[in-house]
């Protein structure tokens, strides 16, 4: 079995828990009431968005995203 890496984001809600999207699989979204519950089920949809590519004889997108942090600059506004 081949193995994949897919960069993953994790929303926090409002209502608690979170959504994760995959950006290099576009569609492929899933949520959680915990992160280990969010984690668990977004490596299920992975598989299964996978598995559907290879059924209707789709390519496998490769990971290409580069994702970090920046310092972006702020200017709190006095009084606020």
């Amino acid at each position: 079995m081949v193995k994949k890496i897919y960069k993953v984001i994790f929303e926090p809600q409002e209502e608690g828990g979170y959504t994760v999207t995959v950006p290099s699989l576009p569609g492929c979204i899933s949520e959680g009431d915990s992160y280990d519950k969010a984690l668990a089920n977004i490596k299920e949809a992975i598989a299964l968005y996978l598995e559907s590519l290879q059924a209707d004889g789709l390519p496998v997108p490769e990971e290409n995203h580069l994702i970090v942090e920046i310092e972006a600059p702020y200017e709190q506004i006095a009084g606020a």
